[in-house]
C-alpha cells in the first residue's frame, strides 16, 4: 500500500473523531462522548501548542484517511527538551498488516529527529496488549522504568466516557 502521510487540517475532524470513538471501543472496550471528543480533537486541530494530528492516506484513493496518530508534547526540565507522546493511533481495519503505522511512526520519528529542541518519543501501551508491545519493539521502542498513576476524573469534574 502505498501511503501519503500529512498534518491534519481541520475537515480531517470528523474522520479523526470516527477513529478515536473505533480506537477507545476496540482497545478498551470504552465508548467515547462524541460531543466532548469533537470539540477535544478540534481544540488540537486549531491550537498546535496542544498537539498535532498526523493522517496517512491511501495514496490510491485519493482523500481517503487510513490512520492517524496525535503527539503531545511534555517538556524534561532535567534534559532541556521535549518528549513527543503517541496517542491516539488508530489504522483502519482494512488498512492493518500493510505497514501504515509503520510508515508513520518513521514519519514522526525523522521529524522529531530534525527539531534538535525534541530529545526522545513516548507512548503508552495496555499491559495486556502483547500484539502492540511487539510492534512497538519492533520498531526500537523500549519499555520505560515508570509506571504510569493518575487520577481522572478529578473530583467534581464530569467522566467523557460514556
Amino acid at each position: 500500500m502505498q501511503h501519503r502521510i500529512r498534518p491534519a487540517v481541520s475537515t480531517d475532524l470528523s474522520a479523526i473523531v470516527d477513529f478515536n470513538v473505533r480506537l477507545a471501543q476496540e482497545s478498551e472496550g470504552k465508548a467515547l462522548d462524541a460531543a466532548v471528543l469533537s470539540v477535544g480533537v478540534a481544540a488540537v486541530l486549531a491550537d498546535g501548542g496542544k498537539g498535532f494530528y498526523t493522517v496517512v492516506e491511501d495514496a490510491e484513493r485519493q482523500g481517503v484517511i487510513v490512520g492517524q496518530c496525535l503527539m503531545t508534547m511534555e517538556w524534561s526540565d532535567w534534559r532541556n527538551g521535549w518528549f513527543w507522546w503517541i496517542q491516539s493511533v488508530y489504522v483502519a481495519e482494512s488498512a492493518r498488516r500493510r505497514g501504515v503505522f509503520r510508515a508513520l511512526y518513521k514519519h514522526l520519528e525523522a521529524e522529531a529527529t530534525a527539531r534538535p529542541d525534541v530529545i526522545g518519543i513516548r507512548l503508552y501501551v495496555e499491559h495486556g496488549n502483547a500484539a502492540a508491545r511487539a510492534a512497538y519493539a519492533g520498531l526500537g521502542l523500549i519499555e520505560e522504568p515508570y509506571a504510569m498513576m493518575g487520577r481522572y476524573p478529578l473530583p467534581g469534574k464530569p467522566n467523557a466516557i460514556a
